[in-house]
């Protein structure tokens, strides 16, 4: 039995779950958003973790469970909590509910993609550079401050600089221009993170088990995830990494406790590799869906250690 845990209908579970029934495994889903009407419970003993899901009605014994996807949300965003008030009755238990499936998916004997303590070095972008590091790749030139006059002098150092968030948050990549001066006095508030703009191609890579899916993004746009809200939308297509580049991405995803990474590249023309983030839960449909790598596919083997 497979669990699939967050909102059903995003795309990247839909796509896992459609792949994973064709499989032919059995395939059970927690809903986040039924979390306020789900019961979850657990227990340790001499043999072993057992427990039980329960939601809308289905029962779900937990020592059935092999093999665990999880793209669970904050749970103070789900849309059913827009008008609940904090701290009702209802957002209290869809935090107990994910809180214990998260604990419960620390110790479960099941194969996890990924276990929240992996996870964890994501959620710090400096933290994780650091780990980034150890593996042989390169790292831009960084500032993190919220003092305007420092990120002024460090443009006028480096010449070019973009800036994005420090945390796990999504934050669209600029580059720091002239007319952004006027309002640099806002990041007294929140520390930004500035960084040496570097030329090259991007290059996401997942990494699935041990397979490897490299997908090169050409786009006119500082962030290519973005650029079709600025002009025209990038260009995907497969890319073939070198053989001890992509050994480097295996190693830096399991070295991160992870078993499915998104791995940010940007490869310079002097072939130096430059890497940003290894995303723990990578939107990988989009990539999938622009180069029809089967992406969905391996992760749906790899959950039922076909791999």
């Amino acid at each position: 039995m497979i669990l699939l845990c967050g909102i059903p209908s995003e795309v990247p579970l839909a796509l896992l779950q459609s792949h994973l029934e064709r499989l032919g495994a059995t395939v059970v889903s927690f809903n986040q958003r039924r979390s306020p009407w789900a019961e979850f419970g657990f227990g340790v003993s001499p043999s072993g973790v057992r427990g039980c899901l329960t939601v809308d009605g289905q029962v779900i014994r937990l020592e059935d469970v092999r093999g665990v996807y999880t793209r669970m949300m904050d749970e103070q965003l789900i849309p059913e909590f827009k008008d609940e008030p904090k701290g009702s009755a209802a957002r209290q238990r869809a935090q107990d509910v994910c809180i214990g499936l998260v604990t419960w998916m620390e110790i479960a004997p099941a194969r996890v993609v990924n276990r929240a303590s992996d996870m964890a070095s994501n959620g710090s972008k400096p933290y994780q550079s650091q780990l980034i590091r150890q593996h042989g790749f390169a790292l831009p030139q960084t500032l993190i401050t919220n003092r305007p006059e420092e990120a002024i002098d460090f443009r006028e150092r480096l010449g070019r600089v973009v800036y994005k968030s420090i945390s796990s948050e999504r934050s669209i990549v600029r580059e720091l221009r002239d007319e952004d001066l006027t309002r640099l006095d806002r990041i007294r508030a929140c520390p930004v993170q500035f960084q040496e703009k570097v030329e090259g191609l991007d290059v996401r890579v997942h990494v699935v088990g041990t397979r490897i899916f490299a997908t090169a993004a050409h786009a006119q746009a500082d962030d290519y995830r973005y650029a079709a809200s600025e002009g025209p939308p990038p260009r995907l297509v497969p890319y073939t990494l070198q053989d001890e580049l992509a050994e480097r991405c295996l190693h830096v995803t399991a070295g991160l406790g992870l078993l499915f990474s998104g791995i940010d590249l940007r490869i310079a023309p002097d072939g130096r590799v430059w890497c940003f983030e290894v995303n723990a839960s990578p939107g990988y449909s989009f990539y999938e869906a622009n180069t029809g790598q089967p992406i969905s596919e391996a992760l749906a083997h790899l959950l039922l250690g076909r791999d």
